[in-house]
């Protein structure tokens, strides 16, 4: 089964690495500070491939058109080699109908700007599908070949081509760049404040082991998803899925109600 385990370059963008891992049993304790007790595990291992209709490649797009630029200099994170590298990218000026612009950086591996253009506007219409919530703090989006986990944050989403191909056959590509762009844009405001850790603190459960055992970095993105299943795509899901959510999770849902999120596309 598919999960997920944080990685953290420093001085730079954190990410979020897919990797394989067994799914086990595992206890868990209480937040220092507060009384020690065990928790039930939670009810899935993450949450990106919970349910694969959450958003489809049928669902509307904000996305208008990626217009080519130029090409430039530009320092990108390349998971193939695990660190910076800067290339002559390929620039294109991606515009949303909710007036957000974001520059899509490609690889000059892909050899051409129409090439490089096909990347953009494949990824461009995807990104677009996520609520503007998600790509308020977007300023850039980088794009390889290669089969490696995507990334989120500061301001930026990472997309390894290949491994977009293995998340679009699993019909999660969307809700793969939902989980992360919940990182460049929620992390940051919400993460540290004191409605969410009491919500955290009431619910006293979590969505899923990846979120449990990084509850620092990892809650806000595996909960949002889930959150806008219940919310907004409850017609997608099972009941099943939909009372395990509520179950495990109502005072984040709660705090996620209160901030009033812009949804669109998803919700006009």
């Amino acid at each position: 089964m598919l999960g997920f385990m944080r990685l953290s370059i420093r001085g730079a963008i954190p990410f979020s690495l897919l990797v394989l891992v067994p799914m086990v049993s595992v206890a868990r304790t209480a937040k220092s500070g507060a009384n020690l007790t065990t928790r039930a595990d939670p009810p899935f291992l993450g949450t990106i491939d919970i349910d694969p209709n959450i958003i489809t490649p049928s669902d509307p797009t904000s996305f208008q058109s990626a217009s080519y630029a130029e090409q430039g200099s530009r320092m990108m994170f390349d998971r193939r080699v695990n660190d910076w590298i800067t290339v002559n990218a390929y620039l294109f000026d991606a515009s949303f109908d909710d007036g957000l612009i974001v520059e899509i950086q490609v690889n000059p591996e892909f050899g051409s700007s129409d090439a490089a253009l096909t990347e953009a506007q494949k990824y461009g219409s995807v990104i677009g599908q996520l609520p503007t919530a998600l790509r308020t703090d977007l300023e850039t989006v980088w794009i390889h070949k290669g089969t490696e986990p995507f990334g989120g944050g500061n301001n930026n989403l990472l997309i390894h081509t290949g491994q977009a191909d293995l998340y679009a056959t699993d019909g999660i590509l969307e809700e793969t760049l939902m989980h992360e762009a919940s990182h460049t844009s929620l992390d940051a405001y919400h993460e540290s404040v004191s409605g969410w850790l009491d919500a955290q603190t009431a619910d006293d459960e979590f969505i899923s082991i990846y979120a449990r055992d990084n509850p620092d970095r990892e809650d806000i993105a595996e909960s949002f998803l889930a959150y806008l299943a219940v919310r907004y795509r409850s017609g997608r899901i099972s009941q099943s899925l939909y009372d395990t959510i509520s179950q495990t999770m109502p005072n984040r849902i709660a705090y996620f109600d209160d901030q009033s999120f812009d949804m669109y596309p998803i919700e006009n």
